[in-house]
């Protein structure tokens, strides 16, 4: 598909309403429509890995397409014969008990969840109870070429990962929007993460790249400028996903998380 084209069935079929009036100026490779395991289409995946810009290219049609565009990348096969692209290829995504974004307040869902990780230990010093959300951040960079930049990053990193499309009218709701399940083993509802993004997404200038079996990338165009800034975020990020501080930094406290936050402009997230 080249030009600019009305959306072909099986991409207009994931935009509710209005889908007649989308377009894509955008030639896509082989791909399919990938449903959710209640029925109703999660996201378009590409057949293949994809080549670094067309990330950036569907972006820039978003206002247009109304499609997100969101780097997939699989679970590791342990027998290595192949096997299914998980989550995305193997039934693993559901829209069941996904509430909308706009039913939650993210300060109070992240206070929700400090409450319940928290231990009395020095994991989350300097802080001993929920410190809040942190402060926005000014923008110094546009978010969009961020993302961009990310993207062209992760595909170097993973080139292995395709490209999915999916209906959202902004970033932080794309996942939830696809029955992604990636934090399932701490809720089973993504209208929460989404709520999260959303808040991120105004104060940081985060926008969702990419996704995995349990992972999650985000490009950020306004990351902490201080460790005084950091800690305060870290806190966020431990309640929303703390096997980040419990199992993959060095040392597990939101100290040492923090310092790799200063001035960084993406943050991955993976759930046990």
């Amino acid at each position: 598909m080249s030009d600019r084209e009305l959306l072909p069935a099986e991409l207009a079929n994931l935009v509710k309403g209005g889908a007649g009036a989308r377009t894509l100026a955008v030639s896509l490779p082989a791909g399919r429509i990938v449903d959710t395991d209640d029925g109703p289409p999660g996201l378009w995946m590409t057949d293949e890995a994809v080549a670094p810009g067309l990330w950036a290219a569907v972006h820039a049609e978003h206002p247009r397409s109304g499609l997100w565009p969101v780097l997939l990348d699989a679970l590791d096969d342990p027998s290595g014969d192949g096997g299914e692209f998980r989550p995305w290829d193997s039934g693993e995504l559901t829209l069941e008990g996904v509430t909308s974004p706009d039913r939650h307040d993210p300060a109070v869902v992240l206070a929700d969840w400090w409450h319940d990780y928290a231990q009395s230990d020095d994991t989350t010093a300097p802080f001993l109870d929920w410190p809040g959300l942190a402060p926005a951040r000014p923008f110094a960079d546009d978010a969009g070429a961020i993302a961009c930049e990310y993207a062209t990053r992760l595909l170097r990193r993973s080139p292995a990962m395709r490209l999915g499309l999916i209906a959202a009218d902004r970033s932080a709701d794309a996942l939830a929007a696809a029955g992604w399940t990636g934090p399932l083993n701490y809720t089973n509802d993504t209208g929460e993460i989404a709520s999260v993004l959303r808040s991120w997404e105004g104060r940081f200038g985060v926008r969702v790249v990419g996704a995995g079996f349990a992972d999650l990338y985000l490009s950020v165009a306004a990351p902490p400028a201080t460790l005084e800034e950091a800690i305060h975020l870290a806190a966020e990020h431990f309640a929303f996903c703390p096997d980040n501080i419990w199992q993959n930094s060095h040392p597990h406290t939101l100290l040492g998380y923090a310092e790799n936050l200063v001035g960084c402009t993406s943050w991955s997230f993976w759930w046990d």
